[in-house]
């Protein structure tokens, strides 16, 4: 029995001691999977395809040991790394994975996260849907004060107001989150606050200012190993460049960028550099070499590529069969572009005078018309005036007329009451004085009657007489 016992004892400990252990290992499987999400997004600027590996174990090792969080998170860095190679189908599965785990969860940081992810899937290509995720991140970001979430959608904001022209709002939201990234110390994210801010100036034709900040921010991604912002920036250099006619600046440039882009694997920023390259060479009226590299962008199998390339092909060429006919045909256009302009400013010219004179003769009839209104109308007032003052006149005369009839029933009824009081007095006085001497028997009750009866009469008289003086309307006083 005890030996038994024993047994169970040592069962019951072994169990325990796994159990602790298992969970021991749980909460370490748990910091590595932060550990890999937070390795993989920061490898997004320069290894991409390191992102969507570091996301892919952390993804199996959260499903394994069932950490939801993890997993929602690992899908959302996928995604981030799938957005950097260009592959929009598949960073979009990952991040609506993500999304509907971290609203299962709850969690408002992540969803914030994930909107502000979609939005700048939209960014290039749908900038009114793109502000649309942006504005719900933002919304959510400021509901937690969360700044290290409000810094990045600023900066996105301002990237789709980039993209639709509006330079100086995109400049307005660069700058908002500048401030933040100053205050959150993230050198990473100033760098591209720098690159933006260089790509508005260079927008805005603002060559010198454009050029000190995208400068400044190629230096600091190449010392960060930042490869995706290199390439980028090299992109914009050369543009900037090629606006200043210095065209070997903007070639050092474009191989530079082409070198990191291929360290990348970014196709897209491959394609941007192959078309910048075609910009440059015909700009310099290197039209054959030109031609040769619209013909390789041409083999490449994007459709729109395949589109745009060969319109760009029958151009070039269509340009140097029309070279000698432009010279000849340049006066002619200027002389037809002339005859237009003055034909359309004195057809204007002509509209805008019979507009006026229409103005003018619809403002003469519209006051007339307004004179003969406000006629009407004083005459009309005139009229209401007499009549008032008519009324006016009839209702004083009648108010004088009771005035006067009030003041004589009150005289009437005052002169009543002073007639009642010296009147009827008297004979009631009496008979109050004979009916006390009947009482005491000192007069006879016969003639105590008679008298009575004398001043009842004489009362009821009294009474007769002013009821006559109260109903007659020419007497005056009693």
């Amino acid at each position: 029995m005890k030996k038994s016992l024993l047994l169970m004892l040592l069962v019951c400990l072994a169990f325990l001691a796994r159990a602790k252990n298992i969970g021991d290992n749980s909460g370490l499987d748990s910091n590595e999977v932060i550990k890999l999400t937070k390795r993989g997004f920061s490898m997004r600027l320069t290894d991409p395809e390191q992102t969507v590996k570091d996301a892919g174990k952390a993804l199996a090792l959260a499903q394994k040991i069932n950490y939801t969080a993890g997993i929602a998170e690992s899908w959302r860095v996928m995604g981030i790394g799938n957005y950097y190679l260009n592959q929009s189908v598949k960073a979009i599965d990952n991040y609506l994975t993500a999304l509907n785990l971290f609203t299962k969860l709850n969690d408002l940081n992540g969803e914030g996260k994930v909107y502000n992810n979609i939005g700048n899937l939209y960014r290039d290509n749908d900038y009114d849907r793109a502000l649309d995720y942006f504005e719900k991140a933002l919304g959510i970001a400021k509901r937690l004060s969360d700044n290290k979430l409000i810094a990045p959608i600023y900066l996105n904001i301002g990237n789709a107001y980039y993209s639709k022209k509006r330079y100086n709002l995109a400049l307005n939201y660069y700058n908002k989150s500048n401030d933040l990234y100053i205050a959150l110390k993230d050198t990473v994210n100033l760098i591209t606050c720098m690159q933006n801010k260089g790509v508005i100036y260079l927008s805005l034709n603002e060559m010198d200012l454009a050029e000190a900040f995208l400068l400044s921010a190629n230096k600091k991604a190449k010392e960060l190993d930042l490869n995706d912002p290199v390439a980028r920036i090299d992109l914009s250099l050369a543009e900037l460049y090629m606006k200043k006619n210095q065209f070997d600046a903007a070639e050092k440039a474009i191989d530079e960028g082409v070198t990191f882009s291929n360290i990348i694997k970014n196709e897209k920023t491959l394609s941007d550099f192959k078309l910048t390259s075609y910009e440059l060479e015909y700009k310099r009226k290197n039209y054959e070499k030109a031609l040769n590299i619209l013909h390789d962008i041409y083999r490449q199998d994007s459709a729109v590529y395949k589109q745009n390339t060969s319109t760009q092909i029958n151009l070039i060429q269509e340009q140097v069969k029309q070279q000698a006919r432009e010279r000849e045909n340049e006066i002619l256009l200027q002389r037809q572009k002339y005859d237009r302009i003055r034909f359309w400013g004195v057809t204007i010219v002509l509209g805008l005078l019979l507009v006026l004179v229409g103005i003018l003769i619809s403002n003469v009839k519209r006051k007339a018309k307004t004179n003969i209104q406000l006629t009407n109308l004083n005459a009309e007032v005139s009229r209401q005036k007499d009549n008032l003052d008519r009324i006016n006149h009839h209702l004083e005369e009648i108010i004088d007329e009771r005035t006067k009839d009030l003041q004589v029933k009150n005289k009437k009824l005052s002169e009543y009451s002073s007639y009642l009081s010296h009147q009827i007095r008297g004979p009631i006085a009496t008979l109050k004085g004979l009916m006390n001497l009947e009482k005491e028997g000192l007069v006879d009750q016969h003639e105590c009657i008679r008298m009575m009866n004398k001043c009842v009469s004489e009362i009821d008289d009294k009474i007769i007489e002013m009821s006559d003086m109260l109903h007659d309307p020419g007497r005056i006083g009693f």
